[in-house]
């Protein structure tokens, strides 16, 4: 099988995920467009790559970003959207100011890139978009509601979207990682309520020394799955969703089985609701 190089567009490129999939796609003969807050903290270096300054939350920067792209490399064939973070902790002791904050990147940033991204798609008839959601936007926990909520909204949209693009050989493709060894829950990473209250206080510590004692020990590998991801983005026929390490198809199996036994649960007086015409 002949090898076919892609125009990767990349968002949250500096650290993480993000950095690790720059450096796979570069070595494995793509071109990337690797863009960040500051492009200047993208230290991954070559000829095949263009470093951009890219505030996500800015709608004129994607625009700005994606010309471009196009100007250097003439398509963009994979948006890897994956510039986020978690606002993480109890939902009574956050703001609507974190609340908004959260939504401003992980949701709305998302659609700026994609909004600006898919004409350059739909003019080539061909393109994959990959979606970092999480495995928070299959299951809600204590102390991650509000970061809950954006996941869920990324993954309601992309499945949505997925139907709308598919007539121009586009493809989405919702990726739900577990616990990756990233700096997730590092403090440049993970912001935390602002407005501690005290009836909460016992459990808002039992959720913050939880967070703390995965911190670095997660068990996903970042680097691996940057390759899973080069893999999905050149599968003729990539699924909606994928569960990215042991605990995300765990989490996701319990989900399933929980959701049809619920549903059966209550089966009978569900039907009831449907009139009579």
């Amino acid at each position: 099988m002949s090898f076919h190089p892609q125009t990767w567009f990349i968002t949250g490129a500096a650290r993480g995920i993000g950095a690790h999939t720059v450096q796979a796609a570069l070595a494995a003969g793509h071109n990337v467009v690797a863009t960040a807050r500051n492009r200047h903290s993208i230290t991954t270096t070559h000829d095949r790559l263009l470093a951009l300054d890219l505030d996500v939350t800015v709608e004129a920067q994607a625009h700005a970003a994606v010309q471009a792209a196009v100007a250097r490399f003439g398509r963009i064939d994979v948006l890897l959207n994956n510039a986020g973070y978690g606002q993480l902790g109890l939902f009574e002791e956050s703001t609507a100011a974190d609340a908004q904050a959260q939504f401003d990147t992980n949701v709305f940033g998302l659609f700026h890139v994609t909004r600006a991204v898919l004409p350059v798609m739909r003019q080539q008839r061909a393109g994959r978009v990959l979606n970092i959601s999480s495995i928070a936007g299959m299951r809600g926990r204590t102390g991650t509601s509000l970061y809950s909520a954006s996941k869920f909204a990324v993954e309601g949209f992309s499945e949505a979207l997925a139907q709308e693009v598919a007539a121009f050989g586009t493809f989405v493709t919702i990726v739900q990682p577990g616990a990756f060894r990233t700096d997730f829950l590092d403090g440049q990473s993970m912001r935390t309520g602002s407005r501690p209250l005290a009836d909460y206080a016992a459990q808002s510590a039992q959720v913050t020394e939880g967070f703390g004692a995965r911190n670095h020990q997660q068990p996903g590998d970042p680097a691996r799955l940057a390759a899973a991801l080069l893999q999905l983005a050149a599968h003729p026929t990539p699924p909606l969703r994928f569960a990215a390490g042991n605990d995300a198809v765990e989490i996701v199996g319990a989900k399933i089985e929980a959701l049809r036994a619920e549903l059966e649960a209550w089966r009978a007086l569900s039907v009831t609701t449907d009139g009579v015409f």
